[in-house]
């Protein structure tokens, strides 16, 4: 009961964390105005379109891990928030970046920063992505230690991101 509720919560954490405060710090930093009203219906259409690819790639990602990772993506600077993947996944959205759930999130962030149309919305996704990026580096460190000459391979073939 107790692992299950840690999944829980690792995918919830995820999902207030990246879905809901990145673009509510955006949007606050942006002014806390309605950014909308200025931006131009194309960059609206565009930012609407990103949204969607984002999730879709994080969502099939997220499923990904679940059904052959056998475990959770919040793993945050070392630190096990869920259970963590005990399986390599190098097929699915694994098999175009090491990253997939991450690159998603970007996407969509992008998304909002373009719906926002703000220089503060641009900055904080910049700082977002070098944070992100180095928790990628500290995730890195231990999935080789996990995975060994498995994951070694695995990185000659395929990207960070993208």
């Amino acid at each position: 009961m107790i692992k299950i509720l840690r999944e829980i919560a690792g995918y919830l954490l995820g999902l207030i964390v990246f879905i809901g405060l990145i673009p509510l710090l955006m949007w606050w930093a942006s002014g806390r105005c309605n950014v909308m009203s200025t931006t131009p219906t194309w960059l609206l259409a565009l930012g609407i379109v990103l949204i969607a690819i984002g999730l879709v790639l994080s969502i099939w990602s997220i499923v990904h891990m679940r059904r052959v990772g056998k475990g959770n993506p919040f793993d945050a600077f070392g630190h096990e928030m869920a259970p963590r993947t005990r399986h390599l996944m190098t097929d699915g959205p694994y098999r175009y970046s090491r990253n997939p759930m991450l690159l998603g999130v970007f996407v969509l962030l992008l998304g909002v920063v373009g719906i926002m149309h703000t220089w503060q919305a641009a900055l904080i996704y910049v700082a977002f992505v070098a944070i992100m990026l180095c928790q990628v580096a500290s995730e890195e460190k231990r999935l080789a230690k996990d995975f060994g000459n498995e994951y070694a391979e695995y990185c000659k073939h395929t990207r960070r991101i993208i």
